[in-house]
């Protein structure tokens, strides 16, 4: 059984992970506007992800006897500028879900519940990822320059 505190705890990220989701969305639009498919693309991908990981969330509160919940979702930005300033943007947002998550762990560990603990690593090890991720890609965007950022563009958009 999962504890209100935790499951309360974990509804704020359900939350948040779909205001990420609106995020890449939004970006995704802003990429295609700008004439850039392959980081549109790309950034679609992330709309999926972090709406899966609002979806796994909510199963486990779920699992665990709990109610999961959607709260207000806020509005994103519209605007992001060049694709080095939305990737710089992007790695930051990775950071602050990387924190977020984090408490998490430590909401679980408080309420002494190894099983979300674990569950919640797994998110934690993820989100390592998704920083690394992030952060290669907005260094890559910030040294392609006018030429590269095509090339770029192009290999982004193979991303499965």
């Amino acid at each position: 059984m999962i504890t209100e505190k935790l499951q309360n705890a974990i509804n704020e990220q359900i939350t948040a992970e779909l205001w990420s989701a609106n995020l890449y969305l939004s970006m995704s639009f802003h990429m295609e506007k700008e004439g850039y498919p392959g980081m549109a693309k790309w950034l679609k991908k992330q709309w999926i992800e972090e709406s899966e990981h609002a979806c796994a969330l909510a199963d486990y509160v779920i699992k665990r006897g709990g109610e999961a919940k959607v709260d207000k979702v806020d509005v994103v930005p519209n605007d992001f500028g060049s694709p080095a300033e939305l990737f710089e943007q992007v790695y930051k947002h990775e950071v602050r879900i990387s924190e977020m998550i984090d408490k998490l762990v430590d909401v679980a560990a408080s309420e002494k519940d190894k099983a979300s603990q674990d569950f919640l690593w797994g998110f934690v090890r993820e989100q390592v990822e998704e920083e690394a991720m992030t952060k290669g890609i907005a260094d890559m965007v910030k040294k392609a320059g006018n030429t590269g950022i095509l090339f770029l563009d192009a290999k982004l958009g193979e991303r499965k």
